[in-house]
């Protein structure tokens, strides 16, 4: 055994589980390359005032679970906690939101650290699917999110997830409530650190998770009660589309999110068949955000899907991805002839586009087989000195045990034609 282990928190994505990993990302994916987002990838660090700034400098993630190092030349740099600072910066650098018409939609996929207590659904290690819409402000492109993620969920058989929405404001009516907030939240009997927090940004203390804080919370003044005309027409609005859309969704007016950038429409993606991280994904929008780290008026809107808790969501549902084999065909040869024959061959069939495989290491025929089996393959091509003699091979279909030769010169159109 190896004296070295995974880190606490983390965990290795090794085959055949890794394959559902894979179809998951896939299917968040997909209907985000059907609607126009782009592609983008950023690094796995970033400058750590990217994230105090663009998260918030008095968030859990800033001030507790960002991993950090100083590098030799003295820059302070973070593993990315999140990605929508990230992308945001990418995207400003490469002054994309000056190419041409606005909104820049892009979407990513990719590793997020955050030094957290770990259990299951709660990792210090973990991947996420997200998308971006960059440079508008309207409400459609909070609704198309919503919609794209959904629409996700339910490609992958996911059933009992339950959508949470709400608005947070604007710069015009979040300050009055924050007021109202500080207000109700000072006669409290709150320890040190929350009381700090309140000061700071009151909002957080909402998102608190702790019992003995939360029972105080009950009469909390809500944002919607106070959201001004413009923020009232707008979450209106969202929420219509949605509606028109077939999407089920929940008003949740104490929905806050752990991220300081969110103005406007807030949502998160719930199941309850997670425990107490039922929480798979999420976003909403954030205008001021560009502002934050020095860019131009960019309002935005965005998400992040969590594929870790995403594929436990599927095993809670107890749903089964159908997912195709590794390889289509497997090749034993028998006798180094074969072998050199059939490695061309596999070879052949690669270029091809045909997934094969090849029994590596001079097993013998019951070994082969075996392995044959294990790999999943629809066919696996048998040959032996005999066969080469008449320049053939053994086709044969691994489900009805049907074995048939086929000319050598003939294999490849042979197994497209079967896999067809």
């Amino acid at each position: 055994m190896s004296t070295f282990k995974a880190p606490r928190g983390t965990y290795d994505l090794i085959p055949p589980a890794s394959a559902t990993y894979l179809a998951v990302r896939e299917a968040i994916a997909a209907p985000l390359r059907r609607s126009g987002y782009g592609y983008i990838e950023t690094p796995g660090f970033e400058n750590v005032e990217l994230f105090a700034r663009g998260v918030g400098e008095s968030t859990d993630i800033v001030t507790k679970e960002m991993y950090t190092l100083t590098t030799k030349g003295g820059d302070e740099l973070a593993l990315r906690p999140e990605g929508t600072a990230s992308v945001l910066r990418a995207a400003l650098e490469a002054n994309l939101h000056k190419a041409g018409s606005l909104p820049v939609k892009l979407w990513y996929s990719g590793s997020y650290y955050r030094y957290e207590r770990p259990q299951k659904g709660r990792y210090r290690h973990f991947s996420q699917v997200g998308a971006e819409a960059i440079g508008a402000e309207d409400p459609a492109l909070d609704a198309e999110l919503i919609v794209l993620a959904h629409d996700a969920y339910r490609s992958l058989g996911l059933r009992n997830f339950r959508i949470l929405l709400n608005s947070l404001g604007d710069a015009t009516c979040r300050p009055v409530y924050r007021a109202a907030l500080q207000d109700f939240l000072r006669a409290l009997d709150l320890d040190e650190d929350t009381r700090r927090r309140v000061e700071i940004n009151p909002l957080r203390v909402l998102d608190d998770k702790r019992e003995a804080v939360r029972a105080q919370l009950a009469d909390a003044p809500l944002l919607r009660d106070y959201l001004c005309e413009a923020c009232k027409a707008y979450h209106a609005e969202v929420r219509e589309l949605i509606t028109a859309r077939g999407v089920d969704f929940e008003d949740d007016a104490r929905l806050v999110r752990g991220l300081d950038y969110y103005t406007r429409t807030t949502f998160e993606f719930i199941h309850d068949g997670l425990g107490s991280q039922s929480a798979v994904g999420g976003g909403g929008r954030y205008d001021g955000l560009s502002e934050m780290i020095g860019g131009p008026a960019l309002p935005s809107v965005g998400w992040a899907l969590g594929v870790d808790r995403t594929v436990l969501a599927l095993e809670a549902e107890g749903v089964e991805l159908n997912l195709p084999a590794a390889v289509s065909v497997f090749a034993v040869p028998l006798g180094e002839e074969a072998r050199k024959v059939l490695f061309g061959l596999v070879g052949e069939l690669r270029t091809a586009g045909v997934a094969t495989d090849f029994a590596y290491g001079g097993k013998g025929l019951k070994a082969a087989m075996k392995a044959a089996n294990r790999s999943g393959a629809r066919y696996a091509i048998v040959a032996g000195e005999r066969d080469l003699a008449e320049n053939v091979v053994q086709l044969k279909d691994m489900e009805s045990g049907e074995q048939s030769p086929v000319p050598l010169t003939e294999v490849v159109e042979a197994v497209r034609e079967r896999l067809a």
